[in-house]
């Protein structure tokens, strides 16, 4: 797009003192004509532009114009490219790596060296999201609505919505909006959901409010329970509940007060333990989670 392109030159003439035009073409693998009807633009936005002739010569900002030729610092670029190679691990177009690449005055193998930070947001089966993001992507980006069934713990529905956001979190990917079943906004996890599609129908106008990330999934929820795990789990406790919520006795078992959003869920939770966790109270979920634990011996 002409704004990307127009943008990535504004980057360049910021962290360089001058470039030629030929090298812009090249860059952004479009004619030399191009380029200057595109520094033509740039001028008409105010921001001063001047060219050198002869051998030398070049474009450059206009000296004594003071717009900060450090806003983007080699640091700051190698920053933002952790963060554009951490959207392309969700996809097979690598658009954001060459966006950086065309926003970066430096060699882009340059860049890449020394480059500490690695963040993949890629699920293990990556074909399983990847096409989802993208689809519903487009969705958000064309203000159109999604159609998908759903897969949740206590049923399986049919849910049509109106996309807002695409959500990392807890190590998946969801998407929010608002839901015409339940008349709300609700977040979906994408590997729990099928059939996906774009209905092409217009998302309705709506003072859409500001998402906020629930950070206490842990210590929120309908009932509360009392659990000893055994010492030898204090490296998933610390990181699922990190370390403020855990004690201990004097074996050094840990002793953990929590809530959880349903008692099946929280069985299913516990399960997961195997014999390394013990329900202490209240009594009723020791005894319902021993009939659970009974009836799965009973199918072996």
């Amino acid at each position: 797009m002409k704004i990307d392109r127009v943008i990535g030159i504004l980057s360049i003439l910021l962290q360089r003192e001058k470039v030629t035009a030929s090298e812009l073409a090249e860059k952004f693998e479009v004619s030399r004509r191009t380029i200057i009807r595109d520094i033509e633009e740039i001028n008409k936005a105010g921001i001063p532009i001047v060219t050198f002739q002869g051998q030398g010569g070049g474009i450059s900002v206009m000296d004594g114009f003071r717009l900060d030729r450090t806003l983007l610092s080699n640091d700051d670029m190698k920053a933002i490219l952790a963060g554009l190679k951490s959207l392309d691990s969700v996809s097979d177009t690598k658009r954001y790596r060459q966006l950086m690449s065309k926003l970066s005055a430096e060699n882009p193998d340059t860049i890449n060296m020394g480059n500490q930070i690695i963040i993949d947001l890629s699920s293990w089966d990556k074909a399983a999201v990847s096409d989802k993001i993208e689809l519903i992507k487009n969705a958000i980006d064309s203000r159109l609505k999604i159609r998908f069934t759903y897969f949740s713990p206590t049923d399986e529905t049919v849910r049509e919505i109106e996309p807002y956001h695409l959500i990392f979190q807890w190590s998946n990917w969801y998407v929010w909006g608002y839901c015409a079943l339940r008349n709300d906004y609700r977040m979906f996890k994408l590997n729990r959901l099928t059939d996906l599609e774009c209905t092409n129908e217009p998302c309705e106008l709506r003072d859409v409010p500001e998402y906020t990330c629930d950070k206490l999934r842990h210590t929120k929820g309908e009932i509360k329970a009392t659990v000893k795990f055994d010492k030898s789990l204090k490296w998933r406790i610390i990181d699922e509940f990190g370390t403020e919520l855990p004690r201990f006795d004097e074996n050094g078992d840990i002793l953990l007060t929590f809530t959880w959003s349903d008692v099946p869920s929280f069985y299913s939770y516990i399960l997961s333990f195997g014999d390394k966790a013990e329900i202490l109270s209240p009594k009723e979920y020791c005894s319902g989670f021993h009939e659970l634990v009974k009836r799965i011996s009973e199918k072996y």
